[in-house]
């Protein structure tokens, strides 16, 4: 199973989604390999935003290697779900979408927690610390529920 986590800059929510899965994963049964990307190129090449490599740290969590890149098509070669942070990602990724083949692999990240709901991961890039403790704390809460949905053999 390969997963990918995207946001529109690939600096905060998608490196922290990136890193707090791949970090339950390794204390899970399932294995899978977990990515990230974002959905514009305004910081491709550019390592995660300081605040969130400063709250992953305060959690035990090091995405220090990230460095940020754009998702392409090829990504929907490459995995088997892209989970998108907001609407507007999720439309985003939907428009590279090449068929429905593409577009069953995208999903909202926050629907494992309240399918249909259509709630959003908030982006922390104007607000304070705090602002990335709670994107960390609700990444986290739908990162427990996806690795329960993997071990439990739901996602597909």
């Amino acid at each position: 199973m390969k997963i990918l986590m995207v946001c529109l800059g690939n600096i905060c929510r998608s490196p922290l989604a990136e890193g707090i899965l791949r970090s339950k994963l390794q204390k899970s049964e399932f294995k899978a390999m977990v990515d990230s990307a974002g959905t514009s190129s305004y910081h491709v090449g550019e390592m995660a935003d300081p605040r969130s490599i400063e709250v992953a740290r305060k959690f035990g969590i090091d995405i220090t290697d990230h460095r940020s890149r754009q998702i392409t098509r090829r990504d929907f070669d490459q995995f088997d779900l892209i989970y998108a942070m907001d609407n507007s990602n999720f439309r985003n990724i939907c428009n590279l979408a090449r068929n429905e083949s593409d577009l069953a692999k995208v999903r909202l990240f926050l629907d494992v927690i309240e399918p249909g709901g259509m709630l959003e991961v908030p982006d922390p890039y104007y607000s304070g610390k705090d602002g990335f403790v709670n994107v960390f704390r609700l990444i986290e809460k739908a990162s427990d529920a996806i690795v329960d949905e993997l071990e439990n053999n739901i996602i597909k």
